[in-house]
């Protein structure tokens, strides 16, 4: 190892390496091109940019540190993530001389990033952003020697599959591809067969298994309202140290944050719709813990790496079941433990059945005392992985009373209480 990288590490408290990180920090300084299934969490970042640096800082009067182009490129799915690689990879070089990071990213102005690209030895980008100035020529890609692709399942939920075969193209020279992703799903191995090299699989915990130390709690909710009260509860609480408030929708993410900043809470909110600026500099008020609460979307909270959120509180369920678990997984970092709150009403029953058999098992309901649910779901069966069966009629894990729930959930709000749920007292109520 170069000292001077070794002394970053030492300096930044990194005392033994995660286990994405022993796997991946020996094959990638052998050359190996890889495909690694990883949580977020798991130190992924440090296990591609440690081997990278190494490499680069060992090479400093070999080709692949000419000044007419980068030598690592970084691909990351949103502003923020790149933004956040683009920290590491600066903490990690303090000390190393003569070495230079950039950030390319769209809703920024172009002329301070081209500044920076120039003598640039590590860019990290966007995919978006990236294209438009290789294809206006102010950036080439002919002398890049290692590309990483970062969360390539968020790339290509985000549509950027034809901008990273277009990249990958324009690197084609390259001697060696990293790509990272939460599973090793078939739209993935298809991306791999055109960015990578016979590559090494590396898997590590699936994208199913939620971390040990996070405690879950699933309330149900009556109403709005009483969603309302549940997150007052959590509001006052002491125990949170900092926590994310996952919204559903950019609108409710904008109101809720401007509602609590006028109730005199320190809280901030993130959506993709603001400006870079706005959305860097509310970051790092978070990250600098000036602001305890943050109010976010899915995608201005992916790949936020912030140790000391305690909390996450999800509003309501997200779209896709394996987001979950990247929600939650924004807590319980760095050795800590933490708390998943989320809020289910009647019309999230069915994407919590999906997260439950993506996980393959049951989430507990939790109960706060004074904010009891006057209504509540009979007694679910265990979660099974979802069925390969045609027959669908049947929904896997569901109680008789469980589907005419479902059946009074389709016939809309007009009939809010199914003949799956019962008060408090147990006694069925008739519609």
């Amino acid at each position: 190892m170069q000292a001077s990288l070794q002394s970053a590490i030492d300096a930044l408290g990194f005392h033994s390496p995660t286990p994405v990180q022993e796997q991946v920090i020996p094959q990638a300084l052998a050359g190996k091109d890889l495909l690694v299934s990883s949580q977020t969490g798991s130190g992924k970042t440090a296990a591609f940019l440690i081997p990278l640096l190494q490499m680069m800082l060992g090479s400093r009067n070999a080709a692949m540190r000419l000044p007419s182009g980068p030598a690592i490129l970084v691909l990351s799915p949103t502003r923020e993530l790149a933004q956040q690689v683009s920290d590491d990879a600066i903490d990690l070089l303090k000390g190393s001389r003569g070495l230079r990071v950039a950030t390319v990213v769209g809703g920024l102005p172009y002329g301070k990033q081209l500044q920076a690209l120039r003598g640039a030895d590590l860019v990290v980008a966007t995919p978006g952003r990236l294209l438009d100035l290789y294809r206006t020529r102010k950036i080439r890609l002919d002398q890049v020697v290692h590309m990483v692709v970062d969360e390539a399942d968020r790339m290509l939920d985000l549509g950027f599959a034809e901008d990273l075969q277009a990249i990958a193209l324009a690197s084609a020279q390259r001697q060696q591809t990293l790509m990272f992703s939460a599973t090793f799903a078939p739209r993935i191995m298809l991306l791999a067969e055109k960015l990578t090299r016979d590559p090494l699989r590396i898997a590590m915990t699936a994208v199913n298994q939620a971390k040990p130390d996070i405690r879950e709690l699933i309330h149900l909710a009556d109403h709005e309202s009483h969603r309302i009260r549940l997150l007052e509860h959590y509001l006052s609480d002491s125990s949170v140290d900092q926590a994310v408030i996952f919204a559903r929708t950019q609108v409710e993410c904008e109101q809720l944050g401007e509602k609590l900043t006028a109730q005199g809470l320190s809280v901030t909110y993130l959506h993709g719709a603001l400006p870079q600026s706005v959305r860097t500099r509310r970051l790092n008020a978070f990250r600098e813990k000036r602001v305890q609460w943050l109010v976010a979307t899915d995608v201005a909270a992916r790949g936020l790496d912030v140790p000391s959120i305690s909390h996450v509180i999800n509003l309501g369920l997200p779209m896709k079941p394996e987001d979950y678990v990247h929600r939650i997984g924004r807590t319980a970092r760095a050795g800590r433990s933490g708390v998943a709150v989320t809020m289910v009403e009647v019309s999230d029953l069915r994407k919590l059945r999906a997260i439950e058999r993506v996980i393959e098992r049951r989430l507990e309901n939790s109960v706060i005392p004074g904010l009891e649910p006057k209504i509540r779901p009979l007694v679910r069966t265990a979660a099974k992985p979802a069925s390969k069966s045609p027959n669908r009629s049947r929904p896997q894990g569901l109680v008789h009373g469980e589907r005419d729930f479902l059946k009074a959930e389709r016939s809309g709000p007009s009939q809010p209480r199914g003949e799956g749920w019962q008060d408090r007292s147990g006694v069925a109520k008739p519609r």
